[in-house]
């Protein structure tokens, strides 16, 4: 599985952080678990949720606090004998709402061509949000947007690109066709 950039999406509370850890833990690899989270003392559930992906890590994988910096960080951890855990890529998303369109289409660019770069094995997590109702608020439209986007744009660059829902993972590169 090295040198390869791995989509891993799903719904929330569907477990597709658990299986991207598993990919990584069975990977037999150095893991650099890129935490894309801005913490919130203040949120009591937010900073609960963080702790409970923090418990499920193994005490050997180095933990990146990497809010935007996503690029970076990834070139910085490029060696074939790492792999890459970034979850997650929605909540890169929500950190970057504030960049106009261009500037938000040179960064997923950016990272398009950061991943192919990569000499490591990339495990991304992303959150299927687009499933749900239409935000009532352009902030949450735009959100919505740009992660589908993202993932839509993303799937078929990937080696694999796994759905996880309803208790099951499915291999979409397997099981499905690219839509390009």
């Amino acid at each position: 599985m090295q040198s390869a950039v791995v989509l891993v999406t799903g719904p929330a509370r569907s477990g597709k952080s658990e299986w991207a850890e598993r990919l990584a833990f069975e990977s037999g690899l150095s893991v650099v678990y890129v935490a894309t989270a801005r913490e919130d003392r203040d949120d009591a559930d937010w900073m609960a949720r963080i702790e409970a992906h923090r418990m499920r890590r193994p005490a050997d994988w180095l933990t990146r606090c990497v809010p935007t910096e996503l690029e970076r960080e990834i070139l910085a951890h490029a060696s074939p004998e790492r792999c890459l855990l970034v979850d997650s890529l929605g909540t890169w998303v929500a950190n970057l709402l504030e960049l106009d369109d261009a500037a938000w289409a040179d960064r997923v660019e950016r990272l398009r061509r950061t991943l192919a770069q990569s000499a490591a094995l990339v495990v991304l997590v992303a959150e299927e949000t687009g499933w749900g109702v239409i935000p009532a608020y352009p902030i949450g439209r735009q959100f919505r947007d740009r992660l589908g986007n993202l993932v839509r744009r993303l799937g078929p660059e990937c080696s694999t690109t796994y759905l996880v829902t309803g208790g099951h993972v499915l291999d979409l590169s397997r099981l499905g066709t690219p839509l390009v």
